[in-house]
């Protein structure tokens, strides 16, 4: 039994039901959901967006691999209504990294291991540097030392804070 850490978010209408479809079906088809954080709000990150996003992290035990829980994730997220194409477009003609989603699940963590396949990373290769990530991951695991950088979660965003108040005084 494996211990997955999953941030789920989006910024579709009535984000708190998706999100409580997405902890449901988690539960179903991944492993029990055993811890869930609070919702947090944040603004796009890497777009533009009139719409704010809902995120939280949930914890859940699975005996999947990495590659089958990541593409179970993808079908909960077909499933709650993403729409990749749809995605895809709006980045082509906006030219952005990134686009508004009705869900998005990331794996953050699997355990404590470091992979890094073709389709995969794990941790999460930006997590250090997205608050929206960092806060609620938090409010669950602040003393989770990251696999990779060494770093406890609470000292990750700390760090992030700091980064972001020098770059504004700048």
């Amino acid at each position: 039994m494996a211990r997955a850490i999953i941030l789920c978010g989006g910024n579709a209408d009535d984000m708190k039901t998706r999100l409580q479809q997405a902890q449901r079906l988690i539960n179903l088809h991944v492993g029990p959901v055993l811890h869930c954080s609070h919702r947090y709000k944040s603004r796009a990150w890497g777009f533009e967006s009139e719409r704010e996003f809902s995120n939280q992290v949930l914890e859940a035990d699975t005996e999947m691999s990495p590659e089958e829980l990541l593409d179970t994730l993808q079908r909960i997220e077909g499933e709650l209504g993403r729409d990749r194409r749809a995605e895809a477009a709006e980045k082509a003609r906006t030219g952005a990294r990134y686009a508004s989603r009705a869900i998005d699940l990331d794996i953050l963590f699997y355990d404590d291991e470091i992979i890094r396949t073709d389709r995969l990373t794990i941790p999460h290769p930006l997590l250090h540097e997205r608050e929206f990530a960092l806060v609620p991951l938090c409010e669950r695991m602040r003393d989770y030392r990251h696999p990779v950088l060494g770093r406890t979660i609470g000292e990750l965003l700390e760090a992030l804070k700091r980064s972001e108040e020098n770059h504004e005084d700048a």
